[in-house]
């Protein structure tokens, strides 16, 4: 067995050595056809097509799998752009978000301060709407200040526009505010005032609020006074805690109740009630 090794061991060597031999012939002989000027003998020409077949053989498989390096590493280039791009436009989705944010609530806040410019008489403190359930979405909102703010219960809350509602609950940091689209509520109801372009007055109470239409109903109106489309409807400041001249909305119509024996006026309000971030809390 171990004859039989050496003998392998020893063509492989001898084949190596011709194969060196016959390589270098043919560098030689290639090298004296270039350099002389006529036609390489038939010999030649043989070693010649014989070492580039051999040369194109090695070399196949080396194109390839360098062909295929270079694929891999362009398509990790690819990968890792997209990557890069994918995160760069996630990140520009949370600014737009957040700029929209900002943008709404600096608004609020504009609309917030024309307000608290109008209540000279009052002392205003400016709170933010940290939580509003769906469930009771259209009745209450929770806000950020409470007894250490100097607020209490039957306070007057203004959205950026007008009348939101009043506090119905006080703590120590937050406070709840019932919306005066709440309908469920049979208390507290509001003192307003129509003022027409004449300057005549009628009054009444929100008794309550129409959620389809948008509109605040009021009634227990007692006057004949005419009143119309656009005139203004302010708190009259009656009966209570709520201050006169808090801008409340717009009449949009004048109907009468179900049977038809008393007046009812349709306001507008002058606030969205889906959309409050920031109120103002009126003290006298």
């Amino acid at each position: 067995m171990f004859k039989m090794k050496n003998i392998f061991t020893s063509r492989r060597l001898v084949i190596g050595v011709i194969v060196v031999i016959v390589a270098i012939g043919a560098i030689t002989l290639g090298a004296r056809a270039h350099n002389s000027e006529k036609e390489p003998s038939l010999p030649v020409r043989v070693i010649s097509d014989v070492s580039g077949w051999t040369s194109n053989i090695v070399n196949a498989p080396i194109r390839a799998i360098k062909g295929g390096f270079d694929s891999i590493d362009e398509l990790m280039n690819t990968y890792q752009e997209n990557d890069r791009l994918t995160k760069k436009v996630d990140d520009l989705a949370q600014t737009k978000v957040q700029l929209q944010v900002l943008q709404q609530e600096n608004r609020a806040l504009k609309d917030q301060l024309k307000i608290s410019d109008t209540l000279t008489d009052y002392k205003v403190v400016n709170a933010v709407v940290t939580s509003r359930s769906p469930s009771n979405w259209q009745t209450q909102l929770i806000i950020d200040k409470g007894t250490n703010a100097g607020l209490k219960k039957g306070l007057s809350v203004m959205g950026s526009g007008g009348l939101i509602g009043r506090i119905t609950q006080v703590n120590t940091t937050n406070a709840k505010v019932e919306l005066l689209s709440d309908n469920s509520q049979v208390s507290d109801r509001f003192a307003i005032r129509v003022q027409n372009s004449a300057g005549e007055t009628v009054d009444g109470i929100i008794t309550s609020f129409n959620q389809s239409k948008n509109l605040i109903v009021m009634g227990q109106i007692t006057s004949s006074v005419s009143v119309k489309k656009g005139d203004l409807v302010t708190t009259s400041g009656l009966g209570g805690i709520t201050p006169s001249g808090l801008y409340v909305g717009k009449v949009e119509k004048v109907g009468s109740d179900n049977y038809g024996l008393s007046k009812k006026i349709y306001i507008k309000p002058a606030t969205d009630f889906n959309n409050i971030p920031v109120v103002s809390v009126a003290i006298p």
